[in-house]
């Protein structure tokens, strides 16, 4: 299986999740796991991850906050299975909220400068309800300081387009037991894969 380490925003291909995905995978299984930089504009995004999906066979995804968000909108297009960590939900609401009129266009690195254009697209892509629901799995914690847990909570279990949750009491944005969550999430996504093959 290959698998696709989407990493939030403000973090990189060096993200401790991935990292920590990455060097599981290369210990206790074949999986390969690819560990692309996102940052870049929205639609850039989208673009370079689509060309990796389908160079490859087998995928899945892992996303993380906006990594998270990414990933639901790439499970509608190719059908295929991603676990989500505290996935932002409507991303250009956040960043309108957090950084206001004020700091927006926002300097995120010297490459990429994140604008209104930008934001308006993400709304813009955003599936109004999961698609392919039963191929995702969605790890919230309620402790979450970034995101409100109840939104994701709310977008992915509305029926008839369910997904997997699993919401737990505490935490934070970051997970910090995401390490121990790793055999549960691959297991998830191998049975993803080997369905998806048979059908």
């Amino acid at each position: 299986m290959n698998i696709i380490y989407l990493h939030g925003f403000k973090s990189s291909a060096l993200s401790i999740k991935g990292q920590l995905l990455n060097d599981y995978c290369h210990c206790h299984s074949s999986h390969h796991v690819y560990l692309p930089d996102l940052n870049m504009q929205p639609q850039h995004v989208l673009d370079k991850i689509s060309k990796l999906i389908e160079q490859l066979d087998d995928v899945a995804l892992v996303g993380s906050s906006l990594g998270g968000f990414y990933a639901t909108q790439l499970v509608a297009k190719y059908g295929i299975p991603a676990v989500l960590i505290n996935p932002a939900v409507r991303p250009w609401q956040l960043f309108r909220d957090l950084f206001g009129i004020e700091q927006i266009p926002y300097q995120v690195t010297e490459q990429w400068t994140l604008d209104d254009a930008q934001l308006d697209h993400l709304e813009h892509i955003a599936v109004p309800f999961v698609q392919d629901a039963d191929k995702i799995l969605v790890l919230l914690q309620q402790g979450d300081e970034v995101l409100d847990y109840r939104e994701a909570e709310q977008y992915y279990s509305t029926a008839p387009h369910t997904s997997l949750l699993m919401t737990e009491m505490h935490g934070n944005h970051a997970m910090e037991d995401f390490a121990d969550k790793i055999p549960m999430i691959l297991e998830f996504l191998s049975y993803s894969v080997a369905y998806k093959e048979k059908h």
